[in-house]
């Protein structure tokens, strides 16, 4: 009797990988909402959010060191990216666009970007390689605000040095969501070669490369609805998570994936359970993503998708030297997924 039922635990639990997962809460409780999160290793995270706040942990999330920015305390510092435990850039979305940059773990920062532009609002920022990184902003004039740097980040400029008609034209409505610092990425492929995107939302929802863009087949048409989040493997397969925010249950058209960069997209055939505001890979084909609703894994490669807690996070990411995956929301809460 004792084989059968270790035979039956066995193949209700033991064979799938994801009753083993788990999610541990590290913080919590801070007058923070964070968005912005950064794992450089599986000891080194750094996080960034409202009222002027950066959190950076050394141990693996053990303890944590938090920073109010001086002359900042009001800012949304939207998304961030480290390099290591002394360097790091955080973006303000608007009022005015900044970006500020330590190089002392924090104790200093300095201004390396600004533009009072009216309307002006900064959405994430994405790096290839610690020299090479990209922000984007919702339009200006129809145009999406695209700026590059080549130096970590101490000096950024206009990748078509003022020629807007290089850039696409965003449709009425359309722009791109702050949620959590996810919706592009840049990279470089097999040749070296920098290859990008980032995905669009509201009114309509599109995926964009350096010379195209292509509808993404996800919920729009209102404000609350489109793309959230971009993530890509080493074989350039790509998962696009998002849905209405304002109805962050909903499982309609909230996901959508791509095996050609955004040409043709293909719907899973079980969805994310409700809005997801950010996803990644946590290896080729295991995937997480993370909403207001809850979090959700996939195991392979972005088809169906089970519900493993309805903790609200904005933001997840992976060490981009190492295996921990942390995440980050309301209330500077911050956990990492137990595998």
């Amino acid at each position: 009797m004792k084989d059968v039922i270790a035979c039956l635990l066995f193949l209700l639990f033991g064979s799938n990988p994801i009753f083993s997962q788990n999610i541990q809460l590290l913080q919590s409780d801070t007058k923070t909402s964070i968005r912005g999160l950064t794992v450089v290793t599986d000891k080194i995270i750094w996080a960034s959010g409202s009222n002027g706040t950066v959190a950076k942990s050394n141990d693996g999330g053990k303890s944590w060191q938090w920073m109010i920015i001086k002359g900042h305390e009001k800012r949304d510092f939207r998304d961030i990216e480290a390099f290591d435990s002394n360097t790091a850039i955080i973006m303000a979305v608007a009022e005015p666009a900044l970006i500020l940059k330590t190089k002392d773990g924090g104790k200093n920062w300095y201004k390396v970007f600004e533009d009072t532009t009216r309307g002006m609002f900064l959405d994430a920022i994405c790096f290839a390689d610690e020299s090479t990184g990209m922000v984007i902003g919702d339009p200006i004039h129809t145009k999406p605000f695209i700026a590059m740097t080549m130096d970590q980040g101490d000096t950024w400029m206009d990748p078509v040095k003022g020629d807007s008609s290089k850039l696409p034209t965003l449709f009425s409505g359309e722009a791109f969501f702050a949620s959590s610092g996810t919706n592009l990425f840049i990279k470089r492929n097999e040749d070296n070669k920098l290859i990008g995107g980032f995905a669009s939302g509201g009114m309509k929802a599109r995926f964009f490369t350096e010379k195209e863009n292509f509808p993404i087949p996800l919920i729009q048409g209102k404000e609350s609805t489109g793309a959230n989040s971009v993530a890509i493997n080493s074989a350039n397969q790509m998962t696009i998570v998002g849905g209405d925010f304002a109805h962050d249950k909903d499982t309609v058209g909230n996901c959508a994936l791509s095996n050609d960069l955004g040409r043709t997209f293909t719907k899973p055939s079980v969805s994310p359970h409700g809005y997801r505001s950010s996803v990644i890979y946590i290896n080729e084909n295991q995937l997480i993503a993370c909403g207001t609703s809850g979090i959700d894994i996939s195991n392979d490669g972005g088809d169906r998708w089970q519900l493993i807690s309805t903790e609200s996070f904005h933001v997840v990411q992976k060490a981009k030297n190492g295996t921990a995956v942390f995440l980050a929301g309301a209330k500077g809460k911050i956990a990492k997924l137990v595998l």
